[in-house]
């Protein structure tokens, strides 16, 4: 499995090896002992997994609060889309700064989000199949979401007028949201 180092401190991209020929592929999707290896220590107890039927679906930015945070690795299965993780730990020195990365079922990568923060993924495709693999079970008491264009997150999403659910057209901005990240303490 190889590591690629985003800017921010434990977003990661993973590649695994893909062995391919005529009849398609195999790829191991997850092994905690080649995450290991990596230093990368994750005790993932739920699989989760949307569909994002049309191009433009948005999905994001969201997060749980300590004590329920949660480390998730991002995958798809079909389709394509635009990741983004962004640094919501108060204190830090990249606080606010995000990392942009294209996840497709085509280059079979993987991205870790750690806890302390937000993430957000937009279908560049339609019928775009995205799991993600967590450390924590949902908790509806500690979720949070920051709206996807907040002006001072000035994130590049390469796209206009996304699909949105309710919720997340109505996020605060992250200026606003209730957030008990704290650089070095919590995470």
């Amino acid at each position: 499995m190889k590591v690629i180092e985003t800017g921010l401190e434990g977003v990661v991209i993973l590649e695994s090896k893909v062995f391919g020929d005529g009849r398609g592929f195999f790829t191991e999707r997850y092994s905690k002992k080649a995450l290991e290896e990596q230093g990368l220590y994750f005790d993932l107890i739920q699989d989760n997994h949307s569909l994002s039927v049309d191009a433009g679906t948005l999905r994001g930015l969201h997060f749980q609060t300590a004590p329920k945070a949660q480390t998730k690795i991002v995958s798809i299965i079909t389709g394509a889309i635009l990741d983004i993780v962004v640094d919501i730990r108060k204190g830090s020195p990249t606080y606010g700064q995000y990392v942009k990365a294209i996840i497709t079922a085509d280059n079979h990568r993987k991205i870790v989000v750690p806890k302390g923060f937000a993430h957000g993924a937009l279908a560049l495709v339609p019928n775009t199949h995205q799991l993600y693999m967590v450390d924590e079970l949902y908790s509806p008491e500690n979720e949070r979401l920051i709206r996807w264009d907040d002006s001072e997150l000035n994130i590049d999403w390469d796209w206009s007028n996304p699909i949105l659910s309710e919720k997340d057209g109505g996020a605060p901005f992250l200026k606003d949201v209730d957030n008990n990240f704290i650089y070095g303490e919590n995470v």
